[in-house]
């Protein structure tokens, strides 16, 4: 069993103060996420053109070999998105799970 679940109940993490901790934010690191990746593809493609490289092939090749280096890059904004999706994913389910007990007429 779990630490965060007693008797089949999850229990919800506590914050600093001692009460429910609030979720981290899903879009601000989506948006950093996001913008980085962009960030780093349009770098890649204007320096295939500047090598030489005609339109087309300087968009293909800066967008395949951006996904790599954005993959090692961007490592920390895609660890903080995974987590705030998780986050709101398990907080999603327990209302969820709140909402049918309380459909159920078990009233908690």
């Amino acid at each position: 069993m779990a630490e965060n679940e007693t008797a089949g109940a999850p229990v919800p993490p506590a914050g600093p103060t001692g009460g429910p901790a609030t979720p981290p934010k899903v879009l601000p690191w989506l948006v950093v996420h996001t913008i980085g990746r962009l960030g780093i593809f349009v770098l890649i493609t204007l320096l295939l053109w500047m090598a030489g490289l005609d339109f087309f092939s300087g968009a293909l090749f800066g967008l395949l070999l951006s996904m790599p280096i954005a993959y090692f890059a961007l490592r920390p904004s895609r660890e903080r998105l995974s987590e705030a999706l998780v986050a709101r994913g398990a907080t999603r389910r327990a209302e969820k799970e709140q909402f049918r007990a309380r459909l159920n007429g078990d009233e908690s």
